[in-house]
């Protein structure tokens, strides 16, 4: 699995997804931190990326073009670095892989998960 950090998250989450196994680039690596998200949603679907943001935008976006890609994982908390939410995140990831290789959304915050198949209903 490959994962495109967004802007609003930091580089640490590199390392975290690396020592998994899972390639990661922070879209500062790849584009223009001023990209709109349109941008940045498709560069990941060309490059066969997940994107992993903080911003609820994405989901939004997903929703209302009903995309069916590129993946989404959107976390939902207030700390959001990777001393926080590292160990959670990992696992939903590990959880939901196959579903985000194929097409999905997931939603994880400091307690839960949800996932779901893209496209996204309005």
């Amino acid at each position: 699995m490959k994962l495109l950090v967004d802007m609003n998250l930091s580089p640490l989450w590199i390392s975290v997804f690396a020592q998994e196994g899972w390639e990661a680039r922070h879209w500062s690596e790849v584009g223009d931190p001023r990209a709109p998200d349109r941008a940045i949603m498709s560069w990941a679907r060309e490059h066969g990326y997940v994107v992993f943001t903080h911003d609820l935008d994405f989901g939004v976006l997903l929703a209302v073009t009903r995309a069916e890609g590129p993946s989404v994982v959107q976390v939902r908390a207030q700390d959001v670095t990777p001393g926080h939410l590292g160990r959670m995140v990992v696992s939903v990831l590990r959880q939901h892989q196959a579903l985000l290789e194929a097409g999905g959304f997931v939603g994880v915050d400091e307690a839960s998960a949800r996932a779901r198949i893209l496209p996204l209903s309005r």
